[in-house]
């Protein structure tokens, strides 16, 4: 009887910015993982130049997800 909390997103890449992405992003996270676009954060950010994200050679990406009974 576990459902999903809500679920923390951040994307960390140098290129393309993702401001106009994150509203999509948040209600395709809501539907495949069937819960409220409410309960599901997606943040971007740049390592400003540092590492492989920040050189642009890759993108990566950090969730979080609460778990209740």
């Amino acid at each position: 009887n576990y459902r999903i909390g809500n679920i923390d997103a951040t994307v960390i890449a140098q290129a393309p910015k993702l401001k106009p992405y994150i509203a999509a992003m948040r209600e395709k996270l809501a539907a495949a993982c069937g819960i409220d676009p409410e309960q599901v954060s997606v943040k971007a950010t740049t390592e400003e130049n540092l590492g492989f994200t920040g050189s642009g050679e890759g993108i990566a990406a950090h969730a979080v997800c609460v778990i209740v009974s």
